[in-house]
C-alpha cells in the first residue's frame, strides 16, 4: 500500500484552491505549529471552528490529490532523480561538468 501524502504537501500544491480561511488556518497549524487555540483566537473562531475548518480543508487537499495525481506523479519523479543522481555520483569523474550535471539535477527537485 502506498504511504499516505504529507497534507502540508498537498496544501502546497493545491492551496490556492482552498478558501483563504481555511488555506490560512491550514498554514497557521500545519506551518507554523499553532494550536487550534491560538488559531482561534487569532481569527475569532471557536477551536471547534478550527477543527471543523482543518478537516474539511484536509478532505478537499486529498480529493484534488485523488482526481489529479500531481503529488504522487511529483514524488515518484523525484524519487527516480535522487536514485539517478546517487548512482551518478560514484560514476562521474570529479570535475566541474560533473557538478553542474549534479546541481542541475538537484533543481529539478
Amino acid at each position: 500500500a502506498e504511504l499516505p501524502i504529507d497534507p502540508v504537501l498537498l496544501l502546497d500544491f493545491y492551496g490556492e484552491l482552498l478558501t483563504e480561511k481555511q488555506r490560512a488556518c491550514c498554514d497557521l497549524h500545519w506551518n507554523e505549529d499553532y494550536s487550534l487555540a491560538e488559531i482561534s483566537e487569532l481569527h475569532g473562531l471557536t477551536r471547534q471552528a478550527v477543527w471543523d475548518n482543518l478537516r474539511r480543508a484536509e478532505e478537499k487537499l486529498r480529493r484534488f490529490e485523488l482526481k489529479t495525481g500531481i503529488v504522487r506523479r511529483y514524488l515518484a519523479r523525484r524519487s527516480q532523480i535522487e536514485e539517478i543522481r546517487g548512482r551518478l555520483t560514484g560514476m562521474l569523474p570529479e570535475n566541474e561538468e560533473s557538478r553542474m550535471l549534479l546541481q542541475r539535477l538537484d533543481e529539478l527537485m
